[in-house]
């Protein structure tokens, strides 16, 4: 095992991690973190076999990387190995820096900082203890590198990141349609003036990407008992957060407490070293012990939230395609109130109302181009027969009500 380490995935089988740089960061705290924070939130309320972790998702992006690499250059275009490395480098950690059960309270804890924020702060981190080994990994994962093709592996509409995720998420979840061939595609990309291209042979494994991707995100990530169990998560955190601030002594671990009792945004990161610190300390398991223990509280709003977490006991979801109207919240929290008997400002943690976009594909954006062998390229909505650029590149805005079942 002088060479490296050889990790056993049940989705992709057998990933190797050479010994040097990318073993370092792989063993490095920050990274390891990530094995406590799920992949999916609370996905698992749903899909009970969602319980992989961040850490798995890494590794996966980390070896469809490796294909990557080895595709391309055998398809004649040319990777330094200090290259090759970087790029592994910088999948490995593109998700550092994810918070508690992942997307769902990134906007609750800290407001103003997104996930990317700090990841690159804690790639930066690690860069520093490695002596700036790690230079050209963050140069390429900022697109600041002349060979913006190795960014578009790490981030873009056809990247590393994406095709770990969705096999992954497919696999742990059961949901058979999320399933796409990802090593087909891989084998399928090519490189033309600089930016990732798809030779025409691939075309039909885009297509099911797509559509797999669009069926992933509606009947799993978006699944409305997942966003009711989610909504009613970040209306816990918050009347925490409202009421340490307000001087009240709850239950929390000190990582949690730090951001419970701050109000933390992007210049209070920038200002307070130690906020990193506490930020690296934090994981889904601060978050899980801490509403156990506030199950008990006197507080009745975070006590019931919190056993409805608990107890599995989502918000129950009302989903329209038009605004939910002033009306229609006024009739909900008079029969909130009378049903739970909290009061008129409290009541408002008993229900949110949300906004949901997603279009599956951006025409604007990082494009999926086909190659032909004559050498002509043409977007994936000119190239396919069967798929609806109309229809794949609308916005879809759903307008969510979540409420404590009365």
């Amino acid at each position: 095992m002088a060479e490296g380490k050889i990790i056993n995935d049940p989705v992709f089988g057998f990933i190797k991690i050479p010994r040097g740089p990318l073993m370092e960061i792989v063993d490095h705290p920050l990274m390891q973190r990530l094995r406590h924070i799920k992949q999916l939130g609370l996905a698992s309320v749903v899909y009970p076999g969602a319980q992989h972790t961040r850490f798995q998702h890494s590794l996966g992006a980390f070896h469809l990387m490796s294909e990557a690499v080895v595709s391309l250059s055998q398809k004649g275009i040319f990777i330094f190995d200090s290259e090759a490395e970087a790029i592994k480098a910088a999948i490995l950690m593109h998700d550092i820096g994810h918070g508690p059960y992942s997307h769902v309270l990134e906007h609750t804890l800290m407001e103003g900082v997104s996930h990317e924020d700090v990841s690159l702060m804690m790639m930066e981190q690690i860069n520093s203890e490695m002596n700036g080994c790690l230079n050209l990994a963050l140069n390429i994962f900022k697109d600041q590198y002349p060979k913006h093709f190795l960014h578009q592996l790490i981030s873009s509409q056809l990247d590393m990141d994406r095709l770990d995720y969705l096999r992954r998420d497919s696999f742990f979840t059961g949901v058979t349609e999320g399933n796409i061939g990802s090593a087909r595609i891989i084998k399928m990309l090519n490189v033309v003036d600089d930016r990732l291209v798809v030779d025409s042979k691939g075309i039909y494994s885009i297509e099911n990407y797509l559509t797999s991707r669009r069926l992933m995100y509606w009947q799993v990530y978006l699944h409305k008992t997942t966003v009711g169990t989610e909504k009613m998560l970040v209306n816990l955190l918050s009347r925490a957060k409202g009421l340490m601030q307000e001087g009240k002594d709850l239950f929390a671990t000190p990582s949690l407490k730090y951001f419970l009792q701050n109000h933390v945004d992007f210049d209070f990161f920038q200002n307070h070293k130690e906020a990193l610190e506490y930020y690296g300390h934090l994981d889904d398991t601060d978050i899980h012990c801490s509403i156990k223990e506030w199950t008990k509280s006197d507080d009745k709003v975070l006590s019931l939230l919190a056993q409805n977490t608990v107890n599995r006991r989502p918000f129950k979801v009302e989903i329209h395609d038009t605004p939910i109207s002033q009306a229609r919240l006024t009739e909900l929290e008079d029969e909130l109130i009378q049903k739970t008997g909290v009061g008129r400002e409290e009541v408002k943690h008993l229900y949110n109302v949300s906004t949901i976009q997603k279009d599956m594909y951006d025409i604007h954006d990082d494009r999926i181009t086909i190659l032909y062998k004559d050498g002509v390229m043409k977007d994936i909505t000119e190239a396919s027969e069967i798929i609806n650029v109309q229809l794949l590149s609308k916005k879809i805005r759903k307008y969510y009500l979540c409420y404590h079942k009365i």
